[in-house]
């Protein structure tokens, strides 16, 4: 029986994290990109340089992604959410006043503790205790705000830097995430969970005679949890390190086939076909089996790459990279939701950050795998077909880790 008082204060809690979504992205991972631009603009630094920088952002964020997850296990999403935009906050205003290369590392770090805060574990740990039925829709709309940083943060940051420089464009970009999630995690984050309103998951009141909707068991036996945990993470961090290569070099590998002016169309482009993704996974990913749906959007990737490799057709460029991008939401979203299903609710922060550690330091080799394997290689279609049989081998791992509820046959 559910609770008929209006809105169950769990959606109030994904749109929360929708919003900081919206700002962790758009800071974070799409703003390193910003970042790396405009620093060397305006220093006259080597790129390697600041990109060496970046790349600290994201290793620090990959190695306390296990201890964001026990943290919000044990003391609840706020105080771990208010530090995390405390840190990428500072340091977002801190990289706009920097005066020599060695000051960005700092900078940095700090970014990579609040990105690690603010994104894919600390997101799925904060809405994982609300709901049991609507677990997949629920993680899969906070983390769509994810798209709404490509869309519109970047866009924002880029303006900002314009109008007031970089340094106060930067602080102007810092101090307002700080001003919008600060309140909104310190007010609607104060519960830990729905037992803290006397209600149960979803919603429902407390049972008096009644049962609730069928709610799927944790799928993981004591023998099988380990297999399934690391085939969940080994899968993944193959078809997101593919994947993140592949948004990186996606402009570059286009431009030869449809100049600048249209190989910009169709990143953006792409990016619209992965966020329809997204709002196609949460009608859909409670009604499935979120393991096999992932590995059969990474076939459906595997297709798009292939095709790519086999054809020059720009057409062919254009159809594949709209496939390809409509599984970016679906593989990114994914992870969290598979290990949400076959562990449950109770310490998912430190079990998902289990994965979401080798997730990330693996996939953050994307970019420069992609770039050094066109470099030896001379050519991107002969890169996109070792990425295809990558893609190929993260679903074939994600399948055969599977394992079937108990008492299925």
């Amino acid at each position: 029986m559910q609770a008929d008082r209006g809105i169950f204060y769990g959606w109030r809690v994904v749109a929360v994290c929708f919003v900081v979504a919206s700002f962790a992205w758009g800071l974070g991972l799409f703003g390193s990109s910003v970042y790396l631009q405009a620093v060397t603009a305006a220093h006259g630094w080597p790129v390697a340089e600041v990109a060496s920088a970046i790349t600290l952002f994201f290793l620090v964020s990959a190695a306390v992604q296990r201890l964001v997850g026990r943290s919000i296990d044990r003391w609840g999403p706020r105080p771990v959410l208010a530090l995390g935009t405390l840190s990428i906050a500072t340091g977002v205003v801190l990289i706009g006043q920097v005066r020599a290369p060695w000051q960005l590392y700092p900078c940095f770090v700090l970014v990579g503790i609040g990105w690690s805060a603010l994104s894919t574990t600390g997101l799925a740990a904060t809405v994982a205790p609300w709901f049991e039925r609507h677990q997949g829709r629920s993680i899969t709309l906070a983390i769509m705000g994810a798209s709404v940083g490509a869309i519109a943060g970047v866009p924002l940051l880029l303006l900002a830097l314009e109008r007031l420089g970089l340094g106060a464009g930067l602080a102007a970009a810092g101090l307002a995430a700080a001003c919008v999630l600060l309140p909104l995690i310190g007010w609607v984050l104060r519960f830990r969970g729905p037992a803290d309103l006397g209600l149960r998951r979803d919603g429902d009141l407390p049972l008096k005679g009644e049962s609730t909707l069928p709610v799927p068991p944790a799928i993981a036996s004591p023998a099988g949890r380990r297999s399934l945990l690391w085939s969940a993470a080994a899968g993944f961090a193959l078809g997101l390190t593919v994947q993140i290569g592949f948004i990186t070099h996606h402009l570059a590998l286009a431009a030869p086939a449809l100049g600048a002016t249209g190989a910009g169309l169709l990143v953006s482009a792409t990016g619209m076909t992965a966020f329809a993704g997204r709002l196609v996974l949460a009608r859909i990913v409670d009604r499935v089996d979120p393991r096999r749906l992932a590995a059969v959007i990474m076939v459906m990737q595997t297709m798009a790459l292939a095709a790519i490799t086999l054809s020059p057709a720009a057409s062919v460029l254009v159809v594949a990279s709209l496939v390809y991008g409509y599984g970016i939401g679906h593989v990114t979203t994914l992870g969290p939701v598979v290990v949400r299903r076959e562990f449950g609710a109770a310490a998912f922060g430190a079990t998902y950050g289990s994965a979401a550690t080798v997730i990330q330091v693996v996939s953050a080799f994307g970019p420069a795998l992609f770039g050094v394997l066109r470099d030896a290689l001379g050519a991107y279609p002969v890169v996109l077909g070792a990425a295809a049989l990558t893609t190929t081998l993260g679903a074939v791992i994600l399948t055969l880790g599977r394992q079937k509820p108990a008492g299925r046959s």
